[in-house]
C-alpha cells in the first residue's frame, strides 16, 4: 500500500479506536471526552494524552478494557505491582495470527518450514503468537515451549526443524548445551531464526548466527500491544517494519514527551488501530529506538521502519553519575576474543562510594590481559573503569527466562 492510501487507513482506524474507547467511560474520561469526529488529521493524535504502564496497573483487573466478550486472557510480569492484564475478543486472535503470520513470511518462512516454538505457552504472550501465526501461514509446529534444552535439540534433529523461534538468549543456551552434551549443531536443519523479547546486539547476533548457521530476524512487541508482531526486520535488514494498518508508532523525547524528527532517537509511543480488548491510545513502551526511514524498503514493503531497540528509559543505570544502558557493555565484551556471552553488572556501595564490577565468564583460561583491555575500553566509551572479573565458563547462574544483566545491591546497603 502506497503512504498516501496508508494514511487515509490510518486515519480511519484512529477514529474506529475512539469510538471503541467511547464505550467505556473511564477511558474516555481520561481522554477529555474526545470523540472521533475531533481527529480529522494524522496530527490531531498528538493532542491526546500519554498512557502509561502504571496506568494499566492501577485498572486491573478489566477497568480500561473495551468492547468484549472476552475469549483469551494474557498478562503481564507483575513484579512491582498488578500485572497488566491484556483480555482478548476472537478479533483480537485473529489479528494476533494475522500480524505474525507476516512477521514469518518477512523473514522468508513459508508452509513449507518445520517450525520449533520454545518460547513458553500461557499466561505470556510469546509462545501463541508464534503459534497462531504459524498456523495462518500453514506450516508444521513444534510446540515444545520453554526449557527442556537437550530435549529441544534432539526434536530440532530428528524433526528437521527449519525455523526456531525463541527469546534472545535463549540460543546462547542451545549452543552451551550442545558443546556441553557434544552435541552436533552441524546436523541440524535450522535456516532461520526469530528472536525477540529482550534486547540484543549486533554483536550476539553475529554469535548466533556464526554459532547456529542461520539468518536471523528481530521481532518486536510486548503483552499491552497484543503481544509479538508489532514488527520485524526483513532479508534487507534495513530496519524493523512496523505493521502501520495495525499500530500507529511515535518516537518522542523521554523528558519531555515532544514528538522527534525522524532519525532522532527517543521512547517509542505506540497506538492500536485493531485491537478490540484493550486499545491502547499512545501508550508509552519505555523502548527507545528511532523511525529509520518511510520509504519504500529494498524487500517492497512501505510500513515505516524503526532501528533495532537500543535499550529501554527503565533499563538504564546510573553510576557515579555516568548514565548508559548494560547493551553498550555487551557490545564491548562481545567483540573481546577469549570471553563468552555471559556477563553481569554487579552495582554495590560503600564507605567509599559506588562500586561497580562487571563479571565475565571466559571461554578458556583466565587471562588478565583481557580484564585490563575491557576495563579500557569502557573507560574509552562510558568514562568509568569498573572492576572486571573474569570466571571460569558456566559461573554465572542461567535463569529460565530473560537473561539477568544488571544486579544492584546498592538499595539495600
Amino acid at each position: 500500500m502506497d503512504r498516501e492510501a496508508l494514511g487515509r487507513l490510518t486515519l480511519e482506524r484512529m477514529r474506529a479506536t475512539l469510538a471503541r474507547v467511547a464505550g467505556n467511560a473511564t477511558y474516555l474520561r481520561r481522554l477529555g471526552g474526545v470523540r472521533p469526529d475531533d481527529v480529522t488529521r494524522l496530527d490531531d493524535w498528538r493532542r491526546l494524552p500519554f498512557l502509561t504502564k502504571d496506568e494499566l496497573r492501577d485498572a486491573y483487573p478489566f477497568g480500561l478494557a473495551c468492547g468484549g466478550p472476552y475469549r483469551r486472557i494474557h498478562m503481564s510480569s507483575g513484579t512491582t505491582g498488578n500485572p497488566i492484564l491484556n483480555p482478548y475478543t476472537e478479533g483480537d486472535v485473529r489479528q494476533w495470527g494475522e500480524v505474525m503470520a507476516r512477521c514469518y513470511v518477512a523473514a522468508g518462512v513459508t508452509r513449507d518450514d518445520v517450525i520449533q516454538i520454545t518460547p513458553s505457552f500461557g499466561l505470556f504472550t510469546g509462545g501463541f503468537g508464534f503459534h497462531y501465526g504459524a498456523e495462518q501461514l500453514g506450516a508444521m509446529v513444534i510446540p515444545t515451549g520453554a526449557g527442556r534444552t537437550l530435549l529441544q535439540l534432539k526434536l530440532m534433529r530428528d524433526l528437521r526443524a527449519t525455523v526456531l523461534t525463541a527469546i534472545a538468549t535463549y540460543p546462547l543456551r542451545l549452543i552451551e548445551v550442545a558443546r556441553e552434551e557434544s552435541f552436533d549443531l552441524g546436523a541440524l536443519a535450522l535456516r532461520v531464526g526469530i528472536f525477540g523479547s529482550e534486547m540484543w546486539s549486533d554483536e550476539l547476533r553475529s554469535r548466533i548466527e556464526r554459532d547456529l548457521r542461520i539468518r536471523t530476524f528481530d521481532i518486536i512487541g510486548m503483552t499491552e500491544t497484543g503481544g509479538p508482531g508489532l514488527g520485524i526486520d526483513c532479508e534487507a535488514r534495513a530496519g524493523i517494519h512496523v505493521w502501520e494498518d495495525h499500530d500507529y508508532v511515535e518516537i518522542v523525547d523521554p523528558a519531555t514527551g515532544r514528538p522527534c524528527d525522524d532519525g532522532v532517537e527517543g521512547e517509542l509511543v505506540v497506538s492500536t488501530l485493531t485491537r478490540e480488548g484493550l486499545p491502547l491510545v499512545r501508550y508509552r513502551t519505555h523502548d527507545l529506538t528511532r523511525v529509520v526511514s518511510r520509504d519504500r524498503c529494498a524487500c517492497g514493503r512501505t510500513a515505516l521502519r524503526l532501528d533495532r531497540l537500543r535499550g529501554r528509559t527503565d533499563d538504564m543505570v546510573i553510576v557515579k553519575g555516568v548514565n548508559f544502558y548494560p547493551r553498550q557493555v555487551e557490545t564491548i565484551l562481545l567483540r573481546t576474543a577469549g570471553v563468552s556471552h555471559e556477563y553481569q553488572i554487579e552495582l554495590a556501595s560503600d564507605a567509599g562510594g559506588e562500586r561497580m564490577t562487571i563479571v565475565v565468564e571466559t571461554d578458556g583460561e583466565v587471562d588478565p590481559a583481557i580484564a585490563a583491555r575491557i576495563r579500557r575500553e569502557l573507560h574509552d566509551l562510558l568514562a568509568l573503569s569498573p572492576e572486571i572479573r573474569l570466571v571460569p565458563f558456566g559461573s554465572i547462574e542461567r535463569p529460565p527466562g530473560k537473561a539477568v544483566r544488571v544486579v544492584d545491591r546498592r538499595a539495600r546497603q
